[in-house]
C-alpha cells in the first residue's frame, strides 16, 4: 500500500497523523480562493499533477508487493477517479480526455496489464473498486489486482461545496460532534495492491457491503437504511458478528449525515454499537471525495496491524444524535483483529469494508 495526503508521503505517515489527532486544515494556496465563504482545506503543499501522483503510489504499492516487470504486466488497474484532469480543458486532437483513457495513461505508464475498472461513483469510487476486487478474487476471476483512487483539492469542486454550503465555515472538521458545521476538502491519493493468498499481507478484505438507499439527491436516509444493509452484507461476508468489530472508521465527515450515520450502526450492530470504539479520520485528513475510501481504508488497516485507533479530532462534545463511544484525545488500543471502514456519496450510495489484522 502507498498514499499521499496532507499528513506526509508514504502509508505510515497517515497512520501517524490520525494517531496524533492533529487536523491539518490550513489556507488554500494552490489557486484563489478570496471571493469563497471558507478558505481552507487539506492540502500537501508540494503536491504534483494528479497522474504523475497516482503514478508514484502504484509504483511504490507494486514495489513494497515484491511485484516483478512481468507480474505488474499481468495485473490489471482498477482506478477512482472523479475525471481526467484535462477534461473541459483540452481539444480532442489527440483523443477524448476521459476517465477511461485517464486509468489507460496511468496503467500504461507503471506497467500494469491494462485496465479493468473506472469508478466514477463519488464518494464511495474507492471503496466500490475495492469491493469489486474482493468479488473477483473470491469468484476466481483474478488472483492479482492493483485499485488506486485520487482526488487532490481543486478550485471546480471547491467552489461547488463552498457555494452548496457544504464547508464548514469555522475551517473544523467535527465528526459526530456538537457543533459541527460541515465537512473540509482534502488530497487523498493512495494504492493497494490486493492478492488472493498474498505472500506477506498487511492485512486482509474480510467482507463488503454495499446498497443504496435512494432517498434524496443528496441528504442520506435519516433512518440509515442503505448504510446499515452495507454494514450487515460486510459482516455476513466476513462471517462475524457485530460484538466482534473492534473499531470502525466513519464516513463521518461533520455534516448532516453523521446522525444518520450513527443510527445505521445502531440498526447494524445492534446493542454493540455503544461500545465499539469510532472514529472518522476525515477530522484529521480531510473528505477526498472519490480518493477517500482506499485512503481510509489503508489508515484503518495499519491501525488495526498496529494495535492502536486513530483519534477523532475537533470533537466538542456528544451530540444526542449520534450516541456512540467516539475516540477522543488521544489513541485506543485495538482489542479485535476486525475494523470496518464506511463511506457513503451522494445519491444515497452506501458501502462498508471490513477488514482484519494479518
Amino acid at each position: 500500500m502507498a498514499a499521499v495526503s496532507v499528513l506526509g508521503r508514504g502509508a505510515h505517515a497517515q497512520l501517524a497523523g490520525g494517531l496524533a489527532g492533529a487536523a491539518a486544515f490550513a489556507p488554500v494556496r494552490r489557486f484563489d480562493v478570496d471571493r469563497r465563504r471558507v478558505r481552507v482545506a487539506a492540502t500537501l503543499p508540494d503536491a504534483g499533477a494528479l497522474g504523475d501522483e497516482l503514478a508514484g503510489v502504484v509504483r511504490d504499492a507494486c514495489a513494497q508487493a515484491g511485484l516483478t516487470a512481468a507480474e505488474r504486466a499481468a495485473t490489471p488497474l482498477l482506478l477512482a477517479v472523479h475525471a481526467h484532469p484535462a477534461a473541459g480543458r483540452a481539444s480532442d486532437v489527440d483523443g477524448p480526455a476521459t476517465a477511461a483513457s485517464f486509468a489507460a495513461e496511468l496503467a500504461e505508464r507503471t506497467g500494469l496489464g491494462g485496465v479493468a475498472g473506472v469508478y466514477t461513483c463519488a464518494c464511495v469510487s474507492a471503496s466500490t473498486a475495492v469491493a469489486d476486487a474482493a468479488a473477483l478474487m473470491r469468484l476466481g476471476r483474478a488472483g492479482r489486482v492493483v485499485v488506486a483512487a485520487g482526488y487532490l483539492v481543486e478550485p471546480d469542486q471547491f467552489a461547488l461545496f463552498d457555494a452548496g454550503r457544504a464547508l464548514a465555515t469555522d475551517g473544523v472538521a467535527r465528526p459526530f460532534s456538537t457543533g459541527r458545521g460541515g465537512l473540509l476538502l482534502g488530497d487523498a491519493v493512495s494504492a493497494v495492491v490486493l492478492e488472493a493468498g498474498a505472500r506477506d499481507p498487511l492485512a486482509e478484505i474480510a467482507g463488503w457491503g454495499r446498497a443504496g438507499d435512494g432517498y434524496h439527491t443528496v441528504r442520506p436516509d435519516p433512518e440509515g437504511s442503505g448504510m446499515a444493509r452495507a454494514i450487515a452484507g460486510a459482516l455476513r461476508r466476513a462471517g462475524i458478528a457485530p460484538d466482534e468489530v473492534g473499531y470502525v472508521n466513519a464516513n463521518a465527515s461533520g455534516a448532516e449525515g453523521d446522525a444518520a450515520e450513527a443510527t445505521a450502526l445502531h440498526r447494524a450492530l445492534g446493542p454493540a454499537a455503544t461500545r465499539v470504539p469510532v472514529s472518522s479520520t476525515k477530522s484529521v485528513h480531510g473528505h477526498g471525495l472519490e480518493g477517500s475510501g482506499l485512503l481510509e481504508l489503508i489508515v484503518t488497516a495499519l491501525a488495526v496491524q498496529s494495535g492502536k485507533l486513530p483519534v477523532n479530532a475537533g470533537y466538542l462534545g456528544a451530540d444526542p444524535a449520534c450516541e456512540l463511544d467516539v475516540i477522543v484525545g488521544a489513541p485506543r488500543p485495538a482489542e479485535s483483529p476486525y475494523a470496518l471502514s464506511l463511506n457513503a456519496a451522494f445519491g444515497g450510495a452506501n458501502t462498508a469494508l471490513v477488514v482484519r489484522a494479518a
